[in-house]
This record gives structure tokens, sequence and C-alpha cells, in this order.
């Protein structure tokens, strides 16, 4: 382990949560949670405000209804958290090659490889102009620890939450983390927890003080021997600079399951069809169709298959996709469809036999789009997520409070407006009212009374 605090781990506080706040002016200060809406919807993050009722992440949504009733519920905005989330990891990849992503808002971050600090008074002033750096380019906060491993960095960080900055000493990690809860150390959740409780273990000091031998008797040898040196302070993995992605895919969880055949059918398709998107939006190409399927007793089936050539041709996954599901028994219910992409690479390997498919599959599609506006209309509902962008060709740029009974409430703000909007409701069909891309958090140019 090194004698300087050079590694820094970085985690934003309640990521998407502040990012919601931050672009909608009237749920600043307010209780904010993010995640899927029906009644097998879980929470992925929990504004500051919203954890005090104990909302937190991974919670049933119903449960999270009940503790915080008058909370503001929202759809993730996946490709606004990830546009922020880039605009950071750049501002991380100017201090260090060594740059280790965990999530879209946690990283570590070797110093030392980047040379831009030697000792605990540099690593510190890096630390704090890289959380200055990242309010000035994206309006939220992030907490940072520093230390001399990864293990005390992540735990540094977590101290310093919200908004904050925790550098430990080398030389004073025995003494910070011996009155510690066992829970603090990494690979240690509620069942290895208990399991340590009902041996009279529950501080850092006490796994010391058992010693390495009573912890591999209690844990195994690789769980005990690593708990040992964690609770030693001896940490000496390195930060491993970002690798490539491995896979691309999306999935969807059903708030019913799922019976009618041909219903799961049009799901996988349409699953493929967005797996595609997401792949030639990071211009890649694969070689290995995955499809995943959780069935009504959460048993869950993956099939693959591996074509000649890596693809981006929508056909070529949605007819691999098909191909895997016949093989699949649905029997029962359908709670869960996946479909992803793996063996990636760069470039595209063009099957004319595939593409020909593929133009005939938009000819068709090009048929079935002119067939008369009433019967499309039949079938064609549109859909407004809680929280997500839309604009009106008289009121401006808004997002989604709520809909339902054929009515979408609307409030009009933006990101840099200083008062909350004005909420406006109109029919779901309205045709002034449109999906739109999110603003961005801070403006690119100066904005003169906007938001008034």
């Amino acid at each position: 382990m090194r004698n300087a605090p050079t590694i820094l781990h970085l985690d934003m506080d309640a990521f998407y949560a502040s990012v919601e706040q931050a672009s909608k002016p009237s749920l600043r200060g307010k209780a904010v949670v993010v995640g899927g809406l029906g009644p097998r919807g879980v929470v992925a993050t929990a504004s500051y405000e919203a954890r005090v009722f104990g909302v937190h992440s991974a919670m049933p949504m119903a449960q999270a209804r009940r503790l915080a009733p008058n909370a503001a519920y929202l759809v993730p905005r996946f490709g606004l958290y990830r546009s922020i989330s880039e605009q950071v990891m750049a501002l991380l990849h100017e201090l260090s090659p060594l740059v280790e992503p965990l999530s879209l808002d946690e990283a570590f971050v070797d110093l030392e490889a980047g040379e831009v600090a030697w000792d605990a008074g540099s690593a510190r002033l890096v630390g704090e102009k890289l959380r200055a750096d990242i309010r000035a380019a994206t309006g939220l906060a992030g907490s940072v620890g520093l230390a001399a491993s990864k293990m005390l960095a992540k735990i540094a960080s977590e101290q310093a939450k919200p908004d904050g900055l925790v550098l430990i000493e080398p030389g004073t990690e025995r003494a910070m983390l011996g009155p510690m809860t066992v829970r603090t150390l990494p690979g240690v959740g509620p069942a290895t927890g208990d399991h340590l409780r009902r041996a009279g273990i529950t501080t850092v000091d006490e796994i010391a003080e058992a010693g390495e031998d009573e912890l591999v008797r209690l844990l195994g040898k690789a769980h005990g021997h690593a708990l040992y040196a964690m609770a030693l302070a001896h940490d000496e993995r390195p930060v491993v600079a970002e690798r490539e992605a491995k896979s691309v895919s999306v999935e969807d969880t059903y708030d019913v399951d799922i019976h009618d055949r041909m219903r799961v059918g049009m799901e996988v398709q349409r699953l493929a069809d967005r797996c595609v998107r997401r792949l030639r939006g990071a211009g890649l190409s694969g070689r290995t169709i995955v499809l995943k399927v959780r069935r009504y007793d959460f048993s869950t089936l993956t099939r693959s298959e591996t074509l000649r050539g890596p693809t981006d041709d929508p056909a070529v996954v949605r007819e691999a996709a098909a191909r895997l599901l016949d093989s699949v028994d649905t029997t029962g219910g359908v709670r869960l469809l996946g479909v992803g992409v793996s063996g990636l690479a760069d470039y595209t390997q063009e099957d004319l036999f595939a593409q020909a498919a593929g133009e005939a599959a938009e000819i068709l599609a090009e048929e079935e789009a002119a067939e008369p506006v009433a019967v499309q209309e039949a079938v064609v509902e549109r859909r407004w997520p809680a929280g997500h962008d839309v604009r009106h060709a008289e009121y401006g740029h808004g997002w989604v409070q709520g809909s339902g009974l054929g009515r979408v409430t609307v409030r009009f703000e933006t990101p840099w407006a200083v008062e909350p909007g004005r909420v406006r409701t109109f029919r779901v069909d309205d045709p002034e009212l449109e999906p739109v891309e999110p603003l961005p958090l801070v403006p690119t140019i100066p904005v003169d009374g906007v938001g008034a």
C-alpha cells in the first residue's frame, strides 16, 4: 500500500435524483424518488429529502410510496444521466490515465499515475478543484474520498457525503477503521454481517482481534483471508483503467405477467430494435445474440446464437432473437424479457441476405404505415412518463407531472429558471404537445430572463 493518499474515489450525491432536482426548479429541496413506477418497480435513487422518510435504493416502489406519499415519483431519464456522466468522467480523465468507473456516478482515480498529487496537501487541492469543476460543468455535487488504497478511499467518500471531501492520512487507517461496524468493509453484506454478529463480532477491531484462523473457520478460506486483511487496512488492489464494454443489452420487467405468445414475440422484436439502436449509438457491432427470459416462477433462462460475423443490422438481430424465443417455453407467463449482443467489434461484416431481408422488412413497415390513420389510432397510445420532457407549441418546454384518465399534467419550466413554473393540464392526444430531449443542466450560452 502506498504512503500517500493519492487514490481518489468520487461518488456523485444521489445522482439520478440530484439531476432531476437540478433540471426541475420546482423540485429543489423536495423529496424526489426515481425508479420504476409500476407495481413491481423499485427505487433507483432517492434524494436526501426522501431518505429522511426511510426511502432508499432497491426498495420496492410501493413501500416507498407508503413511507413518503408526498414525494415526486419520476421515471428515469437514462440518456440525460449518461450525458452528464460523460462530462464528469472527462474531468476525471484530465487528472489521470488510470480512471476506473464503477457506474455512471462513481469512479476511482490514481492521482499518482497522473502526476497531479504526491502527498496529502496536493491530493486535497486536486480533490477540492475536482468538486468545483464538476459543479461548474454540471451544477451537481460530488463527494470525494482520498486515501492510500481503494477500500479506504471509498470509505472516505461515504464519510464525506453529502457534498464533502474526506482525506485519510496514511498511518491513521487502523485507528479510524477500528470502531466502525463490520458492514463498513467491502463484501460484508447482511448475511455475512449476521453470521459475524452471532459469533460476537460487530466492529472492525473485533474482526482483527478474532484472528485470521477464526475468520477462515467462520467464513471459508477466501472470504476469511480477505476480510482479515481489510480489517488490518491492507488493500493492494490497483486502479484499473476503463475496460471496453463486453456486451450491449436491454431488458424490460412487466407489471403483469405476459401470457400471450404473440405479445411475447412482439416484445422481443421491440427489445431487439432498442438493443440495435444502443449498439449503433456506441459505434459497435456484435456476433452473439442473447435472449433472456424470466418466467412467472422467477426461473431465468438464457439462450444465445453466434453469427458468422459481427452485425448491427436490426433485421438480423430480430430474426436471431425470434429463433431463440422458439426454443423457450413461456407457458405460465413471462415477467421479464431481455435482448443483448456480445462478441463486440467496431466494424460490421455485411450479410447480403440479411440486408435484403432488412429492406423487405422496411418495405413491409412502410406499407403498414400507409394504412388508414383511424386504424393506427386504435392501436397506438401516446405515453407520457412522469418526469420526462415535453414541449408545447404555446407554452414551451416543460416536464410531465403525471397522466391518467386521458389527461396529462405538465409543469412548464427550464433548468435555469429561478422560480417554479406554471402547471397546465391537456388531453393526452393534444397535437400541440410532444416529447422532446432534455435541456442541459447548465446553459452553454448566457441566458437572460429564462424561466420567468
